[in-house]
């Protein structure tokens, strides 16, 4: 019954990560909005919803402030791991399309492979170079829709697509010990929080024009639609874990860009090309060999 519990949580929590990038594109095309002020009030808003959440199930949400050793990798992570994860995310969307950003973020376990490798000093092993090569493979069919002399997107959504990836492998590998002492939910909100005031301070756009974009009910409705169906992934997929296995977890989670396809179809009408498609394809499919034969290799250190 867990099982099924965790398994129905990814996959709800995939689907709602999924939605947002189709809405963040609506409210940026539609009402003019910039990457900087959806990703500064999305981080803020978002933020002080899990830290509500948090503090509802007991927890003092200010402690992990006493310790003045834990105050910098928080800081960090906040602004180079979640921040920089969270805004290039939608500046990805808005210089090309949902489904092309949420693609590119599953260039993260690339970079995470070839940082461990060179930290290591040592080539990566046979099924993680076989993984990456197919995932590069389906990656020029996307970005190229088969034809080298020409990209399917522009070179500033290529940009930012690249940097989806490297922050996203970022906010992968550098918390590990901050989540193992504080716990996720408190390290992701406060990391939200932080990460929001620091784009607002750099960048005071809260001061801009674009709020008389949100008093239109309509945008304002999307927009909550937006942080709550964010904020409900986050828990969603952070709650899956205790009931299935990280690897379980990975595999369903390629329901994110399934989940953008399917929505920009029906609501923008985009439909990648046929050969566009299959390179998207390709990349889960390799994607998802990753984690699968990772896990097998795991098992077997095990074993011995």
């Amino acid at each position: 019954m867990n099982r099924i519990k965790g398994i129905a949580m990814i996959i709800t929590g995939s689907i709602f990560w999924g939605a947002t990038g189709p809405m963040m594109e609506w409210m940026m095309h539609e009402y003019s909005l910039t990457p900087t002020f959806v990703s500064t009030l999305r981080l803020m808003l978002a933020g002080v919803m899990l830290l509500i959440f948090v503090k509802m199930k007991g927890v003092k949400v200010t402690s992990i402030f006493r310790g003045r050793i834990w105050i910098r990798p928080l800081v960090l992570f906040s602004i180079f791991g979640m921040l920089g994860a969270q805004f290039t995310f939608v500046s990805a969307i808005a210089a090309s399309d949902a489904v092309v950003a949420t693609l590119l973020q599953f260039l993260g376990p690339i970079y995470i492979i070839l940082f461990i490798a060179l930290r290591q000093k040592k080539l990566p092993p046979l099924y993680q170079v076989i993984g990456m090569a197919g995932t590069l493979m389906g990656l020029f069919l996307l970005l190229t829709n088969g034809r080298p002399d020409e990209l399917a997107i522009s070179g500033e959504a290529l940009f930012w697509g690249i940097l989806v990836g490297l922050t996203f492998s970022f906010y992968t590998l550098y918390p590990a010990r901050l989540m193992q002492e504080w716990g996720v939910l408190l390290v992701v909100g406060w990391s939200m929080l932080i990460g929001g005031l620091f784009l607002a301070i750099v960048d005071p756009v809260l001061l801009a024009d674009d709020w008389g974009s949100l008093m239109d009910p309509k945008a304002l409705l999307i927009f909550l639609a937006l942080v709550i169906a964010g904020t409900l992934a986050f828990v969603l997929f952070l709650s899956s874990m205790r009931f299935i296995t990280p690897v379980e977890t990975s595999v369903l989670s390629a329901v994110e860009p399934l989940t953008a396809m399917i929505i920009s179809a029906f609501w923008f009408h985009q439909i990648l090309a046929p050969t566009q498609l299959a390179g998207a394809l390709i990349m889960l499919v390799f994607v998802t060999f990753l984690s699968l034969a990772g896990n097998v290799k795991l098992k077997k250190r095990r074993v011995r």
